[in-house]
């Protein structure tokens, strides 16, 4: 019988849905024994896989609850055939995306300020802002006290699964959509074509995977190229842009950005993203709905169905993802 491992902590309730044919293996995240696992759903976080690995043998698979797995890789033996969950995130992921940019284009930080503050008046700073990040030929009337969405050029980069999901959220909006993967193929321009695109976008979304390529894929070269005014959406890792040239970006009012992930990680306390202007920062919550466990051990019990019957397993990761 097959020997599936799954972290104690993991609702009971979702053991249902694993499929029959299974030897359940519960393992606490600080393992205090040796336990034989040939299929082990390793937890989110690499410090607990990091933890409970070392007393697993046996081992065969390891199937992610995440979509990147650069944390894991590191961890694998040569033997062990690795998964990720591509597609597990793909609903709460954009969903975060598009309230980002909602978020951004209509001042909620700021309303939040003045929420807090209590100050009703001191909603003309909308219009500061405004101003800041696209200087006005000449003064509107009335007031700019936001932005809209509609007739944006929205410039996905890194069009996989989550791109796809960004982009059937956002059409709705009426805004004009350009694409970037790895590869050029029909309707998606390759990454080495992003020079050029940049300086067309007035909203710039980052969901790539972390690998060496990826890294400090936006520095100050490529923020320069963005448009004055533009918004940088960052959901994919907080190394595929450089901190210190995000930084000068937001402070020269070039343009504003919205960023689920930072680098380092976690933010330190002090650290002078906290302050930044023209900057939301959310802790790295996108895919933590209550959805998150169900959709991991569904696409793990498909997994394992697929396993018993010898089938090839999906989401193989091979080389860096």
């Amino acid at each position: 019988m097959l020997k599936v491992g799954v972290p104690d902590a993991v609702d009971r309730d979702l053991h249902r849905l694993l499929p029959d044919g299974i030897s359940l293996e519960l393992i606490p995240l600080r393992p205090a024994a040796t336990v034989e696992v040939e299929f082990w759903i390793a937890p989110p976080w690499t410090h607990q896989a990091e933890q409970q690995l070392p007393f697993l043998r046996g081992l065969r698979v390891v199937q992610a609850t995440v979509a990147g797995v650069d944390g894991l890789l590191k961890l694998m033996p040569p033997d062990v055939v690795l998964c990720d969950a591509r597609g597990v995130h793909n609903i709460s992921t954009a969903e975060w995306t598009v309230a980002a940019i909602l978020a951004s284009l209509k001042y909620f930080p700021l309303c939040g300020d003045l929420q807090r503050a209590g100050i009703w008046s001191r909603r003309k700073e909308a219009q500061d802002h405004y101003y800041a990040l696209h200087p006005p030929v000449k003064q509107p009337y009335p007031n700019v006290l936001c932005e809209e969405l509609h007739g944006q050029r929205v410039l996905i980069v890194g069009y996989g699964a989550i791109g796809r999901a960004i982009e059937d959220r956002l059409r709705p909006f009426g805004v004009d959509f350009v694409r970037v993967a790895r590869t050029a193929r029909d309707g998606i321009y390759g990454i080495g074509s992003l020079p050029d695109l940049l300086p067309t976008a007035d909203i710039v979304v980052l969901i790539v995977p972390f690998t060496s390529e990826t890294t400090s894929l936006i520095g100050a070269k490529e923020l320069a190229l963005m448009k004055q005014g533009a918004l940088l959406v960052n959901a994919a890792r907080g190394p595929v842009v450089n901190t210190d040239a995000l930084l000068a970006a937001l402070h020269s009012g070039r343009i504003s950005a919205a960023i689920d992930v930072t680098d380092p990680e976690p933010l330190p306390n002090g650290h002078p993203l906290w302050s930044a202007p023209n900057l939301l920062i959310t802790p790295h919550i996108a895919s933590s709905t209550p959805m998150f466990m169900v959709r991991a051990m569904q696409f793990a019990a498909s997994q394992i169905a697929r396993y018993l019957r010898g089938e090839p397993l999906e989401n193989v990761v091979t080389g860096e993802y």
